[in-house]
């Protein structure tokens, strides 16, 4: 019996102190760069007067609940940890096309996607980048989250200089650190939501640099542009707190044409009032992938997504958020196959290889179904 009590208090105190450890080198860990800064001083002023700022944190429209009613955090762990789901990334390498964007015609109306919901657009001589991830990784934990094989062939030396950086928000897979940071000497200025400067200024980028917006607000980027922010549903934070940020989608306003840059977002209402106000839109840019019934409060499934693009009328649908990462459980290609067959008919789809032009000024361009036959 003293034997057994001995075996087991051993066991407590090698258990105890792993435990221990593990927190302590969790705590340093956190305090890497790549976590970025939580808002204070006169940035964390300006949040407390934002009417969507409540409770300490920021708030959705409606209520959204992190998970849909029925599923549970540890059900949904297990089932990501022991279920079988294949497929989830693809064995091949995605094809792509080097588009030379360093040397491209200053007259060109262009965007030209990089995975997941990574683009570069040049307007009327004027150059974006929106949500940028080139290190490989869309995790603070190393090779954790890796992209796909052929879904990395652009790096930031491939890119000219930029006028606007915009950030929809500040999860990992749309503020990835070590690429802002080799960004630093190109970008002109940033655009974001409420809160998301801090991350830049203690990341090195000038307080002049950076434009922070709440919802339903505008900014002229001159020579006939304007940048819209609309309200989204979804969530932010880059450590255990959540929602000290605000996340946000844009509509690009420029002489020609509307643009609808969508971050992530569940399916609601404010799809319809953005149409509302502000449509039609020549493009809509929005998130189809990563998804799960579980969590379908703050990402949108592929029918959501559609209906969200007629929502917003669209002349053109454009789905991101896929084809780079894997965050959920279903098939790599399934957004894809999803949700062409259910535009079919009913909405032109832009989907372009992973550095495919897409030309912003020819609503007919074709693209072919590149994701066929990759295994």
């Amino acid at each position: 019996m003293k034997k057994t009590l001995k075996i087991f208090k051993y066991t407590m105190i090698v258990l105890l102190s792993l435990v221990l450890l593990l927190a302590i080198g969790t705590y340093f860990y956190m305090r890497s760069p790549k976590f970025g800064k939580a808002p204070s001083d006169k940035r964390l002023e300006r949040m407390l007067q934002s009417p969507n700022y409540k409770d300490g944190k920021f708030q959705n429209l409606h209520h959204t609940p992190s998970l849909t009613e029925g599923y549970s955090m540890l059900g949904v762990m297990f089932d990501m940890l022991f279920k079988d789901h294949p497929r989830r990334k693809p064995v091949d390498s995605l094809p792509s096309i080097k588009t030379d964007l360093l040397n491209l015609p200053a007259n060109e109306n262009v965007l030209v996607w990089f995975g997941h919901s990574s683009y570069f657009m040049q307007i009327n001589g004027k150059r974006f980048l929106v949500d940028p991830v080139f290190s490989g990784n869309a995790s603070p934990i190393p090779g954790t989250t890796k992209s796909f094989k052929g879904a990395d062939i652009y790096n930031v030396d491939d890119l000219p200089s930029i006028d606007y950086l915009v950030i929809s928000h500040d999860h990992y897979d749309h503020l990835d650190y070590e690429t802002i940071i080799a960004l630093k000497s190109k970008v002109k200025t940033v655009i974001c939501g409420l809160g998301v400067g801090e991350h830049f200024e203690y990341w090195g980028y000038a307080p002049s640099q950076l434009i922070e917006r709440d919802w339903n607000e505008e900014v002229n980027l001159g020579d006939g542009f304007k940048l819209h922010t609309v309200p989204g549903r979804h969530f932010s934070g880059r450590g255990f707190t959540r929602n000290n940020t605000l996340w946000t989608s844009y509509i690009l306003e420029t002489p020609q044409s509307k643009i609808y840059i969508g971050g992530d977002s569940g399916y609601d209402t404010h799809f319809k009032q953005i149409g509302e106000k502000f449509g039609p839109m020549d493009l809509a840019i929005l998130e189809n992938g990563q998804y799960n019934v579980a969590w379908q409060a703050i990402h949108t499934l592929p029918h959501e997504t559609l209906q969200a693009a007629k929502d917003l009328k669209a002349k053109r649908l454009f789905p991101v958020h896929s084809s780079k990462f894997t965050l959920a459980m279903h098939q790599w290609d399934e957004p894809l196959n999803d949700i062409s067959r259910l535009a079919e008919g009913n909405l032109p789809l832009v989907t372009p290889m992973i550095g495919e032009k897409v030309e912003l000024d020819n609503d007919t361009q074709v693209f072919k179904q590149w994701w066929k036959g990759v295994k």
